[in-house]
């Protein structure tokens, strides 16, 4: 079976080395190099670098719905497989695998359809998260159901986190799936566009904290944002960004620190108390809140609203 893998950062990486070692990859899709860092460098995605190591034809096209309608044709694929690539596909494109297209999505679906559904699978508080293998369609996360994978979240997980751990479990559902197709037993479930929910991409601005809210809901915030795009509060003449988050009973003035407590940085909620166990400081690493704190003091009522 010649398969054609479509896919662009970290965890589009556990699917691509899974089916490096059970089939045959004639060819890669992935995004074009971008410029990142400080120094603003080309970079090529992690999955380019994956398929260079093992000499599998890479291609980048822009727009693949425009750029990468020939390549793919060329490469004759039976199956194309798509993770976490980054472009929608066209029915031109769907239509070119003569088995069709299977989607590996973070997400139990038809809930949290879109771009980011790890995060908002934590923004939103969800007690279980998992990955679903489906058919692809042309709309968003729209096709068929196939195999899926569900656990209980881990209520302390960053999405940096969560997102590597459902990365290996895509993986391995994902051959689960293929070995299925070939036998015949895959039985695709149409989604249930009642329980659908769709997700828009993440944004800079939603790292602003309001103090207002109940502080299980920033701490969900605080870590379904770590990595990207993060969350900071003003502190001296930068932000300190807070990376990790729990929750304590009590309350204090909104938006405000309370004495200094060896678990980290209280702050004050709208309800209870948002207790940070970890952060980072501008021009600095990342370390436990309390370490910080010992040799950085914030005054108690110091005012982390905007």
């Amino acid at each position: 079976m010649r398969i054609v893998f479509m896919g662009t950062p970290d965890f589009a990486v556990p699917s691509l080395n899974a089916l490096l070692e059970h089939y045959e990859v004639v060819g890669v899709f992935t995004q074009p190099d971008r410029p990142k860092g400080r120094g603003n460098k080309m970079q090529m995605s992690p999955v380019k670098r994956v398929a260079l190591d093992h000499d599998i034809p890479v291609f980048q096209p822009e727009k693949i719905r425009r750029d990468g309608v020939e390549d793919l044709r060329n490469l004759k694929p039976d199956l194309c497989v798509t993770a976490a690539f980054g472009q929608i596909l066209s029915q031109e494109i769907l239509d070119i695998p003569r088995l069709g297209t299977i989607n590996v999505h973070a997400s139990l679906l038809p809930r949290h359809r879109g771009s980011a559904p790890i995060a908002y699978a934590i923004l939103q508080g969800d007690d279980e998260v998992g990955v679903t293998t489906m058919m692809t369609a042309k709309g968003i996360d729209d096709g068929d159901m196939l195999l899926h994978f569900a656990m209980p979240r881990p209520v302390d997980a960053t999405c940096g986190e969560l997102t590597e751990l459902l990365s290996g479990k895509g993986a391995q559902l994902l051959v689960e799936t293929l070995q299925a197709l070939e036998v015949g037993t895959l039985r695709p479930v149409v989604q249930c566009e009642d329980e659908m929910t769709y997700d828009p991409m993440l944004k800079k601005e939603m790292g602003h904290l309001d103090f207002t809210k109940d502080a299980r809901e920033l701490a969900n915030q605080i870590l379904a944002l770590n990595p990207w795009p993060g969350c900071s509060v003003p502190y001296q003449d930068g932000r300190l960004k807070l990376l990790r988050a729990k929750v304590l009973e009590g309350s204090g003035e909104v938006g405000r620190t309370l004495p200094f407590d060896k678990q980290g940085l209280r702050i004050a909620c709208g309800k209870n108390i948002l207790l940070v166990t970890q952060l980072q400081a501008p021009g600095g690493k990342a370390m436990s809140a309390a370490d910080f704190l010992r040799g950085h003091p914030i005054a108690e009522g110091t005012d982390f609203r905007e």
